[in-house]
């Protein structure tokens, strides 16, 4: 079978959220959806055959267009849930002012800002989320749609690294596996974004630069 693990698109900034910040897209991050929507399903022949997404809404709204596009539904499993869960604050990483090396350093051991979470807990419900798609899926291609964090702790995991955090994923940027049912594991790209780069023709689709 073949995941599609792609990166949810660019967040708002939600500030001092009593009951958890769970943001939504901003309309960049919908139109660069929609551009990823346009290439899965088009270009790159890449239309899935089953979307999984986190039940994060900055996931659920990366994935709603490729649900359009696909006519299939989205099946949400909450083990794929990011780190923040929780967190009163979301700030996007770009625009935090802190330096990168310092915060995956942090992440590492669970902190995120003023949020606290279990590092080893939130890497083994994400592998158990892969490994259960993997399980349930044999000959398909699968989209699941995500978190960074989420990635970066599978794809470590994978390439059996020590440390979770390693690459800065973009905004709907996609990663593809192959792996088989006899626990055989291929990686074949990391953060892929061609259509972030090239101009989008599809159709009701304008042509913009990223």
């Amino acid at each position: 079978m073949e995941l599609i693990v792609v990166r949810h698109g660019r967040p708002e900034t939600v500030q001092g959220h009593v009951a958890g910040a769970d943001p939504g897209l901003t309309e960049e991050g919908r139109h660069q959806a929609d551009l990823l929507a346009a290439l899965l399903t088009g270009a790159a022949g890449l239309a899935p055959d089953r979307i999984v997404s986190s039940p994060m809404r900055r996931a659920l709204q990366t994935a709603h267009p490729l649900a359009e596009r696909t006519g299939l539904p989205v099946a949400v499993d909450d083990r794929l849930a990011e780190f923040d869960r929780g967190a009163h604050t979301y700030v996007p990483v770009e625009l935090s002012g802190t330096d990168r090396a310092a915060q995956w350093r942090a992440l590492e051991s669970g902190v995120w800002g003023e949020h606290r979470f279990d590092p080893e807990a939130f890497e083994q419900r994400v592998l158990a989320a892969f490994e259960d798609v993997i399980a349930a899926n044999p000959g398909q291609r699968v989209a699941v749609v995500c978190h960074g964090g989420v990635i970066n702790a599978f794809l470590s995991r994978l390439l059996g690294r020590r440390r979770s955090m390693f690459v800065q994923l973009d905004y709907t940027s996609f990663s593809r596996l192959l792996a088989s049912s006899g626990g055989v594991r291929q990686l074949r790209s990391i953060n892929e974004t061609p259509h972030l780069l090239l101009p989008a023709t599809g159709p009701g689709l304008h042509s913009r630069s990223a």
